[in-house]
């Protein structure tokens, strides 16, 4: 299994990037997967989770302002953000649950970084003030 996630760039704050998951080896559509992401010097945390029945979850910090989706065709995960802020400023991770058809799972389950088996190699984001 292998994610490649792109996307990433410089942005002025208030501004908005679409960051892109290409899988190969899994159907996206049939696994939850994921974004997190890391800022320098600080751990790594949830951004955002879609689940193969397509129900959402997001961190309190991007409720609003990114969107999680997938186009099935295309087997890409992708997040759209928006009102971008330097806060925003780390690199995003994409991740993908092996677990198949995961839909029934506590919210804790798919926020958190240890249910998922498969990452990306991350893409930097960068929001200047």
């Amino acid at each position: 299994v292998q994610l490649q996630a792109s996307g990433g760039g410089l942005v002025q704050a208030g501004g908005s990037l679409r960051l892109s998951c290409e899988a190969s080896g899994r159907t996206v559509a049939n696994y939850a997967m994921a974004w997190f992401r890391q800022a320098p010097g600080k751990e790594r945390e949830f951004a955002a989770a879609l689940t193969p029945s397509r129900r959402t979850y997001y961190a309190d910090s991007v409720k609003g302002r990114f969107t999680i989706s997938r186009d099935n065709a295309k087997n890409t995960l992708y997040l759209q953000m928006s009102s971008l802020q330097p806060e925003d400023t780390a690199i995003y991770y994409c991740a993908l649950d092996e677990t198949f058809r995961s839909n029934w799972q506590t919210a804790g389950y798919y926020t958190s970084s240890t249910t998922y088996n498969y990452w990306g190699q991350g893409t930097l984001v960068t929001v200047s003030s």
